[in-house]
């Protein structure tokens, strides 16, 4: 019986492998993955960069709320023409002086109907003297209306309303573009095509004056603009925070069309008309592109080149 038990146990161990269970490793081969994770769970998904680009804004995120950036310089517009303009294009006002005695005109009486009809401008009545005084000596032509500071953003807002509204980041940097004018219009094809604001350094650049506010046609209303001492700092910034910084250069290696950085989060710099992008903004960029123009200029107005490539930007994250 022992020879018998001794074969049997040889002839055990003669097979394959351990003879231990499999710890349940064949069952579990045979389920399922279970139910697909969410969007916002899985890595490369828009939806994932922008829940991890909020939740790391969060954790950096200071303790007291900020209450935006900067303010700008109270403005005087001068003189019957301007005043009615500004107030018909809806620049922020919060008096509006008239000269004693003034010769009550068709531009004067439409100008005043405009700041009665806002019902928040103050209506002060001034001798000639004090408007001189306040205008240095303008041509003030008996009209002077109060335009307060400007109240400018905090860059980092800019990109935290985006991430709150499920989008990437779509921003506009300006650098060394100091007409008003432009400035307005890029802001206003900032709003046009989706943008979540526009950037500005302190010197050497337009910031929101009147004119810009004009040129806005009223945009300025809901898309902000930040005022940053440094542009490349506030670059570098931007580019920790996963955005792509993307210059335009009319030497540039890529052309808008070919770019693929364009359909994430992006920053798209627009230097001057006539010098283009500073050597170190140049620099922080991670792309420069170029517009291609078969009809041969040699460059266009920033507002202009602004809203093509705004437009390009919408088109693809339609």
């Amino acid at each position: 019986m022992a020879g018998n038990s001794q074969r049997r146990n040889r002839r055990t161990s003669n097979k394959k492998g351990m003879q231990v269970g499999s710890g349940g490793n064949r069952r579990r081969a045979l389920e399922g993955r279970g139910p697909t994770p969410p969007a916002e769970a899985r890595k490369k998904h828009k939806k994932n960069r922008i829940a991890t680009a909020k939740a790391k804004q969060a954790a950096n995120r200071r303790p007291a709320p900020r209450r935006g950036g900067v303010k700008g310089t109270s403005e005087m517009v001068v003189g019957r023409n301007p005043v009615f303009e500004a107030l018909r294009d809806g620049v922020p006002a919060t008096t509006l002086y008239v000269q004693q005695y003034i010769d009550n005109d068709e531009r004067v009486r439409e100008a005043l109907q405009l700041a009665g009809a806002r019902g928040n401008i103050n209506l002060m009545e001034a001798p000639r003297p004090e408007l001189d005084r306040m205008t240095n000596g303008l041509n003030h032509q008996g009209l002077v209306l109060q335009v307060p500071p400007y109240q400018y953003a905090d860059p980092q807002d800019l990109t935290a309303a985006a991430y709150d509204n499920g989008e990437d980041p779509l921003i506009v940097a300006l650098d060394g573009v100091t007409d008003p004018r432009n400035l307005g219009a890029i802001v206003r094809s900032v709003s046009a095509f989706g943008g979540h604001g526009v950037v500005v350094p302190e010197r050497r650049a337009a910031g929101m004056t009147a004119g810009a506010w004009k040129s806005s046609a009223g945009t300025a209303a809901r898309t902000p603009v930040s005022r940053v001492t440094n542009l490349t700092r506030a670059l570098e910034a931007y580019k920790k925070e996963g955005l792509a910084i993307v210059g335009l250069a009319a030497d540039g290696e890529h052309t808008v069309e070919d770019l693929q950085a364009l359909d994430g989060p992006v920053v798209i710099v627009i230097g001057s008309e006539g010098k283009g992008l500073g050597r170190l903004v140049g620099e922080t960029c991670d792309y420069r592109v170029r517009i291609s123009m078969p009809g041969g200029a040699e460059s266009l107005n920033a507002g202009v080149a602004a809203g093509i490539v705004m437009y390009e930007v919408a088109r693809r994250r339609a």
